[in-house]
C-alpha cells in the first residue's frame, strides 16, 4: 500500500465506524454503537496527524474527512439520540434528530474553507457528535426537554462563532 494513502485508509476507518454505529442502532445495540462513535474519533484524531506527519495531506483528503465526520459526528449519533430519547415525541423528535447534522454540516462546510490557525470557529462535530451520542447513552433519566436542550446547544456550539482552542 502506497505511504499517501495511509491518512485515507484511517479516515474509510471512521467512517466505517460510523456506519456501523447507525446500522447497530437500527438493532437497538446501543452500547457498542456509541463505542464506535468514540471509535470513529480515535480514528479521526489519527488521520490528520498521520498526513501532516507524513506531509501527505491533500485535498482530497480534507474532504473525505469531511464526509466521513459528518457520517460518523453527525448522523450516527443523532440517530441514536433520536431513537433513545426522542421517537416518542413525534414530528418534534424529527426535528431535533434533523438539527444536529445539519448545523454539523454547516459547520464542517465552514472549516473547509476557512483558514484559521491557532482555533477553532464553533465546537467542531467531532466534540459534538460523542457528547451527544453518550448524553443519549449513560444519561437516560434526563427529561426528554433537557436532553433537547443538550441536542440544541450542542447544534448552536458547532455554528457559532465562539472561539475554541486545538489541543
Amino acid at each position: 500500500m502506497p505511504r499517501r494513502w495511509i491518512p485515507n485508509v484511517l479516515t474509510v476507518t471512521n467512517l466505517g465506524a460510523g456506519l456501523v454505529a447507525i446500522l447497530l442502532s437500527l438493532v437497538e445495540q446501543w452500547a457498542l454503537a456509541v463505542a464506535l462513535v468514540f471509535g470513529a474519533a480515535l480514528f479521526d484524531s489519527l488521520d490528520g496527524r498521520v498526513a501532516r506527519r507524513l506531509n501527505i495531506a491533500s485535498e482530497f483528503g480534507k474532504q473525505l474527512d469531511s464526509l466521513a465526520d459528518l457520517v460518523s459526528f453527525g448522523v450516527a449519533p443523532a440517530l441514536i439520540a433520536y431513537q433513545l430519547i426522542f421517537a416518542g415525541i413525534g414530528w418534534s423528535g424529527y426535528v431535533l434528530a434533523t438539527v444536529f447534522p445539519i448545523c454539523g454540516a454547516l459547520r464542517l462546510a465552514r472549516f473547509n474553507v476557512s483558514a484559521v490557525k491557532g482555533h477553532f470557529v464553533g465546537l467542531p462535530i467531532t466534540v459534538a457528535g460523542p457528547a451527544l451520542a453518550a448524553s443519549a447513552y449513560f444519561l437516560p433519566m434526563l427529561p426528554v426537554t433537557a436532553q433537547a436542550f443538550v441536542l440544541l446547544i450542542l447544534s448552536w456550539l458547532m455554528v457559532s462563532t465562539i472561539r475554541v482552542p486545538k489541543l
